[in-house]
């Protein structure tokens, strides 16, 4: 089992600890508010030939073993073209709801193949500070998400578009045959500012209250392990390819 520790913010207290074996990890595809908001999203990776199981209703929903995810600041993949994104994470520790950030890191490539295999390969990283959702519910509105990748501005979205904690927790409940009692939750993103997938080395997100200036954050790199072999003894990533 996966066991985080993760610090909880409290405006005017002070932070406490919570440690946490979430049981599972599912991670959501278009749950905006209006459906339509995730349709910029949808046609971005369409453009590097991903394709949506439109037939099922959103949100979709991709369950996935905890193993996938990390708070590292640093994770290893095997090409160029792997791509993060900022999104809520929900983090429910014993049915209590927590919102914190973090970034569903996906081979693009891979993803033409499978969304879900794609997503269980590349590492989601989970940012280190959370807040109690009961806390932080009466500034749903105020939130804003924000990604750069390399230094540059790459999404901002206010985070309402999205469905409240509240009600995915009511989604999963519906959808899932047994919901576990400690659970993350990656909420799905946004469409990039110019509505292109950008790769890049270098990623930051972070979710912030305009209100109290508080910032939760997650922040990483990413090292292609292939490309620290010399050439002539890299294993091609595809039979027959190079």
């Amino acid at each position: 089992m996966t066991t985080f520790t993760l610090e909880v913010l409290r405006t005017g207290g002070e932070p406490q600890t919570l440690v946490t074996t979430p049981h599972r990890l599912y991670n959501l595809g278009s749950a905006t508010v209006d459906p339509d908001a995730a349709v910029a999203h949808q046609r971005e990776v369409a453009d590097v030939g991903v394709r949506i199981a439109f037939d099922v209703p959103a949100p979709r929903i991709y369950p996935m073993s905890v193993t996938s995810v990390t708070t590292d600041d640093r994770i290893g993949v095997h090409s160029a073209t792997t791509s993060g994104e900022v999104e809520l994470v929900l983090v429910v520790h014993e049915g209590e709801v927590h919102l914190g950030v973090g970034s569903d890191h996906t081979d693009r490539v891979l993803e033409k193949h499978s969304i879900i295999w794609a997503k269980q390969y590349c590492p989601s990283v989970l940012g280190r500070k959370v807040w109690r959702w009961n806390d932080i519910a009466p500034h749903w509105e105020d939130l804003v998400l924000e990604c750069t990748v390399d230094g540059e501005l790459y999404q901002r979205v206010n985070a309402s578009v999205f469905l409240s904690p509240d009600r995915i927790v009511e989604i999963l409940t519906e959808r899932v045959g047994e919901l576990p009692s400690s659970y993350l939750v990656y909420c799905g993103t946004y469409t990039s500012v110019d509505n292109t997938i950008r790769y890049g080395r270098d990623w930051a997100g972070s979710l912030r209250d305009p209100r109290t200036g508080e910032v939760l954050d997650v922040v990483y790199e990413t090292v292609d392990l292939l490309a620290e072999i010399s050439d002539g003894y890299r294993v091609p990533l595809v039979p027959g390819g190079s």
